[in-house]
């Protein structure tokens, strides 16, 4: 996807959602329902932003939401594109590269996934620590816009310790078992973990 397609993208979602996010959220399978504590919703369907690829996956809706919640400025999306529909990797990222365009200071990346590790259960809430990559491409491939970031990320720190360090201390909080992982990242149309 070329630079200019990405801005004119990031463009009509600044301008239609009128607020820079705190933070923004990607909702993985069965977690729209946190779109039902914003306030003041202002929604944006994919389908308006130019250069957006549509989702065909069942249940994957394909809108942004922005508004607040415990007043905190929030960008939601509700159905993401994956690779196993048919798209590059540079497409699968745009909502990723718009969230931050729109001056996103924390972006977080949810799913449903299966897992491997001896004593894991269905349902059981995992934190990503560190992730491999097999897909056998990578979204960084092609020409760098250096605006956006170096070539070769620092790849030590991806996942924020001090996110999930806090993260941890929430979850014990609200007396709630948290899982700590690596992700495997596969093709797919099988879930791709």
């Amino acid at each position: 996807m070329q630079r200019q397609q990405v801005e004119e993208a990031a463009a009509l979602l600044r301008d239609a959602v009128g607020m820079e996010p705190q933070v923004a959220v990607i909702l993985g399978s069965g977690l729209a329902g946190l779109s039902d504590l914003l306030k003041d919703p202002v929604e944006v369907p994919t389908s308006r932003i130019p250069h957006y690829p549509p989702s065909t996956v069942e249940g994957h809706e394909g809108v942004f939401l922005a508004g607040s919640i415990e007043g905190v400025r929030v960008l939601l999306l509700k159905g993401r594109i994956h690779a196993y529909e048919g798209y590059s990797l540079d497409q699968v990222v745009l909502p990723v590269r718009l969230m931050a365009l729109c001056s996103a200071e924390t972006i977080v990346l949810t799913n449903a996934a299966g897992g491997l590790k001896e004593g894991f259960a269905p349902g059981d809430i995992m934190l990503i620590e560190d992730h491999l990559n097999l897909q056998h491409q990578s979204p960084l491939a092609g020409p760098n816009i250096d605006d956006w970031g170096r070539r070769f990320p620092d790849m030590t720190e991806v996942y924020d310790s001090t996110l999930r360090a806090l993260a941890f201390q929430v979850a014990d909080t609200q007396g709630l078992a948290l899982r700590s992982g690596v992700y495997a990242s596969c093709p797919g149309p099988q879930y791709e973990t």
